[in-house]
């Protein structure tokens, strides 16, 4: 099972990585952003946006946060037009994370939760340790998808490693 510091961290880790890979995107125009890149979200713009759905997705079942604007994985990456509102609107979540990542306890994360899956197409249980795993491996995982496209396309975000995190 993971520590409530750990959820701490990964939140830390969340929010750092996210203004990295903004910043990037923000030296790139708007068309840039925008262009089909082969990725499964098509565009940075894209799975920029899935990545704010699939937290708010996450952060509503886990925190019981406002659910997405968007309804479906297939709407996300499609969730706002507006390069500025995106902006705003991850580094708004971030801060929520990271005070939702405050309040967790290891009895909370020993708890179980369940909800019903749209992806799975059915009702799941899992213990919250696991689930909030998931959460901050999901984010992972898209930015690394994310870095390849931003340094394809000129761009350049910093390093990745947790380990030269600033303190």
């Amino acid at each position: 099972m993971i520590s409530a510091d750990h959820a701490q961290l990964m939140a830390k880790y969340n929010k750092w990585q996210n203004q990295s890979i903004y910043s990037a995107a923000s030296t790139l125009t708007d068309e840039q952003r925008k262009q089909d890149r082969g990725a499964f979200f098509k565009s940075i713009h894209g799975t920029l946006n899935h990545l704010l759905w699939g937290d708010q997705t996450w952060m509503n079942r886990l925190a019981r946060m406002p659910p997405p604007g968007a309804k479906s994985i297939a709407d996300s990456a499609s969730y706002y037009d507006d390069w500025s509102e995106l902006r705003n609107q991850r580094e708004a979540y971030d801060e929520a994370i990271g005070q939702w990542a405050d309040s967790v306890s290891q009895s909370w994360l020993a708890e179980e939760l369940s909800w019903y899956s749209g992806a799975a197409g059915r009702e799941l249980s899992k213990p919250k340790w696991l689930l909030v795993t998931h959460f901050f491996n999901h984010q992972t995982h898209h930015r690394g998808q994310l870095h390849a496209m931003l340094t394809a396309a000129g761009a350049k975000p910093e390093d990745t490693d947790i380990i030269v995190m600033p303190a």
